[in-house]
């Protein structure tokens, strides 16, 4: 693995550029959110950066920690859904993104009274970082979690969302069988660099889309 302090800083320079392309290409008020994804996975990750600097630093260790902690388990169930729910137009899906979209807000806000109550820490853990929360009932939490995060961007109309929330789900299933210990580190990496799809999807959106929609939509 090359996870260090170095690919998570260049990770997240390039991220942000990526989004900022993304969110140049927006040409609706709804399609912002989802081409800001790069731009927020582009803080998380140097966020992490900051986490791999400041093991020595208890003060700023512990608030890049719960900084990344924030977007990793609070900020994505409920963003990532409700993203790809304000794109929909199919009748159909968006009455399935509003489930999940609820349901990410659920896992959300029970993940992050649970980082309120209890200490998170973080550790050096081979090649990457593990974050150890403490949450109960783990496995039914987490996998409302990933099922909150991946399953909207799977049920779109839109094939290149689609191809983004099924990578995510492989992402995780390979962070999970190879890394289970750094799990939401790995699979967030994954997820980040995935997210480069976003730009070629909005860049293909702005090509097809009639200048008279993009008024309308306005």
């Amino acid at each position: 693995m090359c996870f260090s302090p170095v690919a998570s800083f260049a990770s997240g320079t390039v991220l942000l550029a990526a989004g900022v392309f993304s969110l140049h290409q927006s040409r609706s008020k709804w399609s912002i959110p989802f081409a800001s994804i790069p731009v927020f996975f582009g803080i998380q990750q140097l966020v992490e950066g900051a986490v791999w600097i400041s093991f020595g630093m208890p003060f700023w260790h512990s608030v890049a920690t719960y900084s990344f902690v924030m977007f990793s388990h609070v900020f994505w169930p409920m963003f990532a859904p409700l993203t790809i729910l304000l794109l929909e137009k199919n009748a159909f899906r968006r009455k399935l993104l509003r489930w999940i979209t609820g349901l990410g807000f659920f896992v959300g806000l029970y993940l992050f009274a649970c980082v309120l109550i209890w200490p998170v820490t973080s550790n050096i853990a081979g090649n990457s970082i593990a974050y150890q929360i403490p949450v109960p009932f783990p496995f039914l939490s987490f996998s409302l979690y990933f099922l909150a995060t991946c399953a909207g961007g799977m049920v779109s109309s839109s094939g290149k969302i689609r191809v983004f929330g099924s990578a995510m789900l492989l992402g995780f299933f390979v962070a999970n069988s190879f890394y289970p210990e750094t799990l939401f580190s790995v699979w967030c990496f994954f997820s980040a660099c995935l997210s480069l799809i976003i730009y070629v999807h909005m860049r293909d959106l702005r090509k097809v889309l009639p200048d008279v929609i993009v008024k309308n939509a306005r």
